[in-house]
């Protein structure tokens, strides 16, 4: 019985020390999992995709397909290009319809205004680089300075 106790009483000591000790090497990070620490690009793109989810899913779809003649998918070079122009485009939207790959797209693109800066270039990191994209990040500052030039 006194080896069982002594044992409990090791084990309780080394819990005790070490749990302590791992959750303060844990605290402060962000976005991280198992203790891997997430890079600026993976949480800017985690969040990303929570804000298409929320503002541009119900027209662009899950696939960024877009609605046939209706609302253009977010593939190739439109959105893998000037990131001025994306940002723009979400910000007071847009309601010249340009032919995309063969296809005129009828529906405006609606301004969003109460979107902040961080979640403008979030999501437009997202669909940079999803759908078949392939393409920089876009940086808080290019939407701050994009913003500024607009007003």
């Amino acid at each position: 019985m006194k080896i069982c106790f002594e044992a409990f009483v090791s084990i309780s000591i080394f819990i005790l020390i070490s749990v302590p000790a791992f959750l303060n090497a844990q605290s402060g990070r962000q976005g991280n999992h198992c203790g891997v620490q997430k890079s600026s690009y993976r949480l800017s793109m985690d969040s990303g995709k929570v804000v298409y989810i929320k503002q541009c899913l119900s027209c662009h779809q899950a696939d960024g397909r877009g609605v046939t003649n209706i609302n253009p998918p977010l593939d190739g070079k439109v959105v893998t290009g000037d990131k001025k122009k994306l940002i723009e485009i979400v910000i007071n939207g847009q309601v010249i319809h340009e032919e995309i790959n063969g296809k005129t797209y009828q529906n405006t693109m609606p301004p969003n205004p109460n979107i902040i800066d961080q979640e403008i270039a979030d999501v437009l990191t997202y669909i940079r680089n999803n759908f078949g994209n392939k393409a920089s990040a876009v940086k808080l500052s290019e939407v701050k300075s994009a913003r500024s030039k607009l007003k």
